[in-house]
């Protein structure tokens, strides 16, 4: 199998990290499958004084300081991998970073860009034909996105990738499963997202305004960056969630809510982690409405999906106990024989398998 040289913002910690469980999820399955890897992370963001995982015995970690002398050292490295990954949004000099793992890959090795969230790459790339990335795409293998469809691999491949495959989120049942309830999280519905600029007018739509119609309900946000915003008197501000608790925190609310940002909304077909975490435990979901949302949950069977802040105060007000938990358990059901990580590394496998032979039959003719 490979060495995967994996470039990331953080293995360790989910702290202002949304990807974190993406990351977890998959490379510990595609280590499974006897890949190794090596997982690079820049110490930016107070993540390493948020790590909620210690180092993991399925992949080596390096965290390296945000200077540039600690990226020369750590891109060189690059040299021994197989399979030499640079993620979106790492954090630290990321348009250098691209530009020197190309410079340092070895020529038999395979060069990936992973987008995980291509609607907001795209859109910073796609009016600028000077763009490091867009640059780039020629000089890559292949891009793999965290979704988005047929419109994000039209765009990327008239852009100028020669390969374009969506690597959707999963389940990883180690990790996200059911739970007992706990005390600190019962209530009507629980909402788990940081703060983000584009996803501020969804949260007050989709969850502020029915907690603001349904006082006597009680409401939870979890989430870093939510102390400055004035909420209704039933909603709890709980602050940031670490992983270790999400199993509980969608357990123990009657249902739990999805509220993708608007550019993930509008591209549809990528659904966030909190769906499969959600389903995962077993929660009953509620999500706000996007294109795709079928081909991963049965719309009314295994998940409620709302067009606006009135449909989910509609549904809370209906929604029993009973009918929530078997929304729930058709949901786990669902996710556990189609959408989990081991499934999602497979195909990962796969495609590695085929690019690393067809690259190396090339350089031998």
């Amino acid at each position: 199998m490979s060495r995967i040289a994996f470039y990331g913002s953080s293995l360790l910690s989910s702290y202002w990290n949304g990807a974190a469980t993406y990351y977890r999820g998959l490379l510990r399955a595609l280590a499974g499958l006897g890949h190794a890897i090596t997982f690079y992370e820049p110490d930016v963001y107070d993540r390493q004084q948020h790590r909620d995982i210690d180092p993991p015995d399925w992949a080596r970690v390096v965290v390296y300081p945000p200077t540039a002398q600690a990226l020369l050292d750590v891109t060189a490295q690059a040299a021994d991998a197989d399979v030499v990954v640079k993620a979106s949004g790492v954090g630290f000099a990321d348009d250098v970073l691209l530009e020197r793992l190309l410079v340092n890959s070895r020529l038999d090795a395979l060069m990936i860009f992973w987008d995980v969230d291509a609607p907001a790459t795209l859109a910073e790339i796609t009016p600028d034909p000077h763009h490091a990335l867009r640059l780039a795409l020629p000089r890559l293998d292949a891009v793999f996105t965290y979704g988005g469809g047929a419109p994000v691999v039209q765009t990327y491949r008239r852009l100028g990738a020669w390969l374009c495959e969506p690597i959707y989120n999963g389940l990883d049942p180690a990790t996200h499963h059911p739970v007992p309830p706990d005390p600190r999280f019962q209530g009507d519905l629980g909402f788990l997202g940081n703060r983000l600029p584009d996803r501020d007018e969804r949260v007050a739509d989709f969850f502020l305004q029915p907690a603001a119609m349904l006082p006597q309900a009680r409401f939870l946000l979890g989430g870093a960056g939510w102390d400055g915003v004035t909420l209704p008197a039933n909603v709890a501000r709980l602050g940031h969630v670490p992983t270790a608790a999400h199993n509980a925190f969608n357990t123990s609310p009657r249902a739990v809510m999805n509220i993708n940002r608007a550019s993930m909304a509008a591209t549809g077909f990528s659904p966030p982690t909190r769906v499969f975490e959600a389903a995962g435990a077993g929660a009953c979901l509620i999500t706000d409405d996007w294109p795709g949302v079928d081909m991963f949950l049965a719309p009314g069977e295994e998940v409620l999906v709302a067009r606006d802040g009135r449909d989910v105060a509609d549904m809370l007000r209906t929604l029993t106990a009973e009918q929530a938990a078997a929304i729930g358990q058709r949901a786990l059901a669902r996710v556990l024989a189609d959408h989990t990580y081991d499934r999602r590394a497979q195909q990962v496998d796969r495609l590695l398998g085929a690019l690393l032979a067809a690259k190396r039959q090339e350089m031998r003719a």
